[in-house]
């Protein structure tokens, strides 16, 4: 085994759960749990803690607000509490304004199935990713999170490492090409890669770790 591959496979063995795992989410090629992908993504691409971000994704959920009708109908106020017990207080009247006009939009133009959305991008992983930055609060960081995390059920989008991913690829010195990547990985799914190499983009230690133990 080469280094390469005892650094990626170290990396996905302590660090490769995905973000929505983390946060209770059990990614399927269904309405809710796509749903509540979107605003998970939405939360993460804030300038907030990831921790707080999950905590307040699985608040939402305790609180009812796990799909676009119910969060539609909730009060601005009810999604700003459920915003604050999570932790998200920095950015909770804006993200409550958000989060409410995306679900409006995502019922009124995709029937609430964001595999509507999927449908009219036809494959094309750069439509896909602009049809979801016409949500209200995610923008290009927060479709690249979405597009990571929903690769594992839309095989079209897979390997989708964007720059974030490439990033803690480099900081492992790490060849930086998507394919190559996945090969090193062995058979760690496309997502789990995706968010190991994230977590060694943003987190010293995590990169430090890996090549420790693959030293």
């Amino acid at each position: 085994m080469t280094r390469a591959e005892r650094v990626v496979r170290e990396l996905v063995g302590a660090h490769g759960r995905t973000y929505a795992a983390e946060a209770g989410i059990t990614v399927k090629d269904t309405p809710q749990p796509l749903y509540r992908l979107l605003v998970l993504s939405l939360l993460l691409s804030a300038r907030i803690r990831g921790s707080v971000a999950l905590a307040t994704a699985r608040e939402l959920h305790r609180s009812g607000l796990r799909d676009p009708r119910r969060m539609a109908l909730a009060r601005w106020q009810e999604r700003v509490d459920a915003l604050g017990r999570g932790g998200y207080r920095r950015y909770d009247e804006r993200t409550a304004t958000q989060l409410g006009e995306g679900a409006e939009l995502l019922t009124e133009r995709w029937g609430g199935d964001l595999r509507r959305l999927r449908a009219e991008a036809d494959g094309r992983v750069g439509e896909l990713r602009r049809l979801l930055q016409e949500f209200p609060g995610i923008g290009p960081a927060g479709a690249d999170i979405f597009l990571r995390e929903v690769q594992g059920v839309w095989p079209e989008v897979a390997p989708y490492l964007d720059g974030r991913t490439l990033a803690g690829a480099e900081r492992l010195g790490l060849p930086k090409d998507p394919e190559e990547l996945l090969n090193l990985a062995g058979d760690a799914p496309p997502d789990v890669l995706a968010a190991a190499l994230v977590r060694a983009s943003i987190d010293s230690e995590v990169a430090d770790t890996g090549l420790r133990r693959a030293g």
